[in-house]
This record gives C-alpha cells, structure tokens and sequence, in this order.
C-alpha cells in the first residue's frame, strides 16, 4: 500500500526559529497547518500538531489505533517535502490481535492525494510504498 509521498512546492517555507523546534535544515510546520486545514474540510478530524525531531506530527482522530500524518521538509532543496502514514502498514498489531487498517490509511491517503493534485503550487507528487 502506497502511504508514503513526496513532492515539491515553494508554498511551505519554515517560520522564523522553526528548525530550532526541530533540527537545522529541516521544517514544515506551515506543509501541516495547510493539511490540518484541508483535512478538516474533508471531515478527517485531527488533533494538537506534534513537533519531532524529523517534521510533525499531525494525530488523526481514529478509535481503534494510534493514526497520524507526518510531514516535513526533506534534505536538499528547499522546495522538497515528505508526507508518510503512521502506521505505515495496513495491519497493525495491538496487544494479542491484529487490526486491519486498510479503510482508515486509504480514507487518509485518498484525501492527501486529493489535497496535493488539487492544488496548482504542488507538483511532481511520487507516492511510494514505506521501505
């Protein structure tokens, strides 16, 4: 399963002091604003966004697991960004039992999808499966 993309875009470029949230080199706490918003509006809830050492971390409302959209710039140029699904597989194991999470990444996935070829200032969009 595809959960993973990358693409460019000049539309997302770091706040002042942001890489210090993080790591030098590395942002794109306005790449998930824009998400948190357009989720939203294809009513994927959300909750708090999460600053990591990579990007951030956006949780997904889901009951049955932990689900989140991760995002940020990637190394190189300053146009290029990574999204990716945690989980990343569509099984995941929870205490003695697995759960199959397939509606819920393609649910997310598809909106993603929706949100980046939508939008004019987004392009080469690569979606690959997790290695």
């Amino acid at each position: 399963m595809k959960t993973q993309v990358e693409f460019r875009s000049h539309k997302f470029p770091p706040y002042e002091g942001e890489q210090e949230q993080i790591n030098p080199g590395l942002w794109g706490r306005r790449l998930a604003e824009y998400l948190v918003t357009k989720l939203q509006e294809r009513g994927i809830e959300t909750e708090a966004m999460v600053a990591e050492d990579w990007g951030w971390y956006i949780p997904v409302r889901n009951a049955e697991f932990r689900l989140a959209l991760c995002c940020g710039h990637q190394d190189g140029a300053d146009d290029e960004f990574l999204c990716f699904t945690e989980p990343s597989q569509p099984v995941v194991k929870r205490w003695f039992k697995k759960i199959d999470a397939t509606a819920q990444l393609t649910r997310l996935t598809e909106a993603l999808q929706q949100i980046l070829a939508s939008d004019l200032e987004i392009r080469e969009i690569v979606w690959t499966e997790p290695r």
